[in-house]
């Protein structure tokens, strides 16, 4: 017998194993609260300029509330990631739901592959990296969390502009939420 095949054997063997050993992640439903946000001044507390500069250093941003007021605003979230909106990706169900959607994906790179969103939530409840499915939204992972955000059924949901959070507004959702 040749190596190669003892090799494929033996491969095979430790991922049936790995797989076993792992386990799957548990899903749990509930109904949540979520409400969508986005990374300007007026949903995450930052302003243009400082007045130690008499606000002639507008290209800055810094803090205008809480306990870090004043101090410069990075718009990264609390576990350090750049908040990002869900991308279902080139195979999905979105692209059956939105099939004009299909020759951009096509096109662009970037666009092939499916990328979870940010998600805010209490973290003594839903620790970073919980992942989520949230209807209507799309797929996030626990990356950030904020002053208002208290409780097991709190989320803030993620959005790239505006005008799409306040589109989303607040709802209440049926959240799968997968403990890995």
């Amino acid at each position: 017998m040749t190596v190669l095949p003892r090799i494929i054997c033996i491969l095979a063997a430790v991922l049936i194993l790995g797989f076993l050993l792992t386990g799957c992640a548990s899903k749990t439903t509930r109904t949540m609260k979520a409400t969508g946000y986005c990374g300007c001044g007026q949903c995450c507390g930052w302003e243009r300029g400082s007045w130690k500069c008499l606000k002639l250093d507008f290209w800055n941003r810094y803090v205008n509330t809480g306990k870090n007021k004043g101090r410069p605003y990075s718009g990264l979230t609390a576990s350090g990631t750049t908040p990002r909106e869900p991308q279902p990706g080139l195979v999905s169900l979105d692209t059956i739901r939105r099939p004009w959607m299909l020759p951009f994906r096509i096109v662009f790179p970037w666009l092939w592959f499916a990328r979870d969103g940010t998600i805010a939530a209490d973290t003594t409840y839903h620790p970073f990296g919980t992942r989520m499915y949230v209807p209507g939204w799309g797929y996030g992972r626990v990356e950030d969390r904020g002053s208002a955000i208290t409780g097991p059924d709190r989320l803030d949901l993620y959005f790239d502009s505006h005008s799409a959070a306040l589109y989303w507004g607040v709802k209440y959702v049926t959240v799968d939420i997968y403990q890995e």
